[in-house]
């Protein structure tokens, strides 16, 4: 299989984590990228490797009792069945509970968005404290690998020059 433009990481080729293109199996062709409308099909491995950062969030997450529930809370808070749950509690209240205009549904729904709303920004604390360790994590890598690049650089243009010294008679600049 060709491998996908992209899919190496800093130190070269990823084995498992890295996703591979592959053509249609009646052609037998092979494709270096999945381009919509091609006929090519994007096959990804069974396991994908995770970034450290992810990993090391997910450790933190499982770790902390309160992001658990925060978790938990923003995921339903974030869903259909939320929207459903309401739209029935609603109903009944309305209907069978208070008379109109409704004073304490206003309260209860104003008191929930303030709690909603809440969460909403501790979802964005916490997805941006994510983004910025990710940020710092690649800058670092990629710091490292341009070091390494430079060092590889370097030494290629050293032994090229030796080479041609030794080869021509002619001092290496």
């Amino acid at each position: 299989m060709a491998k996908h433009p992209g899919a190496e990481g800093p130190g070269g080729p990823q084995d498992p984590g890295q996703a591979q293109a592959q053509a249609p199996a009646s052609t037998g062709a092979q494709s270096h990228a999945a381009v919509p409308g091609a006929g090519t099909q994007l096959v990804l491995p069974i396991k994908l490797r995770q970034h450290p950062v992810v990993l090391e969030e997910q450790a933190k997450r499982a770790a902390s009792f309160q992001l658990r529930i925060a978790d938990w809370i923003t995921g339903f808070a974030g869903s259909m069945n939320f929207v459903y749950i309401h739209i029935a509690l609603f109903t009944v209240w309305m209907v069978f509970i208070e008379s109109k205009p409704w004073p304490t549904l206003t309260l209860i729904v104003s008191l929930e968005a303030i709690f909603l709303s809440t969460f909403v920004m501790i979802g964005q604390n916490r997805q941006s404290e994510f983004q910025q360790a990710k940020a710092d994590h690649d800058f670092n890598e990629q710091e490292l690998e341009l070091k390494t690049n430079t060092e590889l650089t370097r030494d290629i243009d050293r032994l090229t020059n030796e080479l041609h010294a030794r080869l021509f008679g002619q001092a290496a600049p």
